[in-house]
């Protein structure tokens, strides 16, 4: 994530002697507060769907466009229609053969993040 010229990409820890150390410093800022494996996980399908439009018909190529505002980091969107879409993209995945695997992978982890 970045701030202005400055780039984040996880925790900080500094621990300077002494025992009994405990605390981390959270730094990492995700959209409307959302889980950042969550975000990269969506932000990486998206590239990939990017990818598969290209490889398959215009009437599938059509259904992954419908789709992709479901993806969004907004936490408003329904979970109803998020799953709808998740699972529209990985029936067109699954249709393509091999091309479409690693789609249907990431529609999978994105699933899993989302809690089943």
């Amino acid at each position: 994530m970045t701030s202005g010229n400055n780039y984040y990409y996880g925790d900080n820890v500094n621990m300077y002697g002494g025992q009994g150390n405990q605390g981390i410093v959270k730094s990492q800022v995700s959209p409307a507060g959302q889980d950042p494996a969550l975000v990269a996980a969506l932000a990486e399908l998206h590239r990939m769907i990017a990818a598969l439009r290209a490889q398959v018909p215009a009437p599938s190529a059509r259904l992954l466009d419908e789709s992709l505002p479901a993806l969004s980091t907004d936490a408003a969107v329904p979970a109803q229609e998020r799953h709808r879409a998740l699972m529209a993209i990985a029936g067109i995945a699954a249709t393509v053969g091999a091309v479409g695997r690693p789609v249907a992978e990431a529609v999978q982890a994105v699933v899993g993040l989302l809690g089943g």
